[in-house]
């Protein structure tokens, strides 16, 4: 898809980590970007520096998602582009040891199920209102696209550490939605695809940092090579490959520098 000075696009998360650099990244190449985020005062300042606009959207609120594309509608007009990096999430290990009570607990149902809110089922949600918008617009190349989704899922969809399978589990699950929505838009002329990231250096893990730098720099030195943490802005180079190359559709897209994550 050629990328047009005034295309629309719309990033979730867009207010730090990946979805920040993704959202610079296409603002440079002079798309009009709304970013969905629920931090407002991060989310202002990005939107401002990069000329976009932002959208104070809750992913688990169907109401609150509708009411951000709207907005970024009637700023930018319909999206072309849309990048789907916000994540909620929670969980634990399926079991693990009550030292208290000296037996083993249960992670409870309803904390996974949050994660299954959050991540797949908040997918399926921006996704789907993304692409209605797009499948009711004009399409924009010879071949009929009018429209990509790119899903942030993760290396830990693959091979998902202890403690992960709320997480992994709900990032496998959006790995197994890509095909099959690849194939319910291909009449629309939208593509679908997903980045699986390994450890990049997000908010998150520069609290590691913070608290404890021989674990950060351990995180690093656990990667083939090269042996650090991804930048964001390598991760948003990838989206931009995705959204310039009409060929990629239906794929998930490993960049983690070679990491197979041990159970541990």
């Amino acid at each position: 898809m050629k990328i047009n000075e005034g295309m629309s696009a719309i990033v979730t998360g867009g207010a730090s980590g990946l979805g920040r650099a993704t959202a610079e990244a296409l603002a440079a190449t002079g798309i009009r970007v709304a970013i969905f985020d629920i931090s407002e005062e991060a989310g202002e300042a990005i939107a401002k520096n990069i000329g976009g606009v932002f959208c104070n959207v809750n992913i688990l609120d169907e109401a609150s998602v509708e009411a951000g594309f709207a907005k970024a509608r009637a700023a930018h007009g319909q999206e072309r582009i849309l990048v789907h990096c916000a994540v909620v999430t929670g969980g634990g290990k399926t079991l693990s040891w009550d030292k208290a009570n000296n037996c083993y607990k249960r992670t409870p149902t309803e904390q996974i199920a949050r994660s299954a809110d959050g991540i797949f089922t908040a997918t399926y949600r921006i996704a789907s209102l993304a692409a209605l918008g797009m499948a009711n617009a004009d399409p924009i190349s010879e071949d009929g696209e009018r429209g990509c989704l790119i899903f942030t899922s993760s290396a830990a969809s693959q091979d998902g550490q202890v403690g992960q399978v709320a997480y992994g589990g709900g990032k496998g699950a959006v790995n197994a939605m890509v095909l099959p929505m690849a194939r319910d838009l291909m009449d629309a002329g939208i593509r679908v695809n997903a980045i699986l990231p390994g450890i990049f250096a997000t908010p998150p893990m520069l609290k590691v940092k913070e608290y404890n730098e021989a674990v950060f720099d351990n995180l690093g030195k656990s990667v083939p090579f090269p042996r650090r943490l991804g930048h964001p802005e390598e991760f948003a180079s990838i989206v931009l490959e995705l959204v310039r190359n009409s060929y990629f559709n239906g794929q998930l897209i490993r960049i983690d520098g070679g990491i197979r994550m041990p159970p541990k």
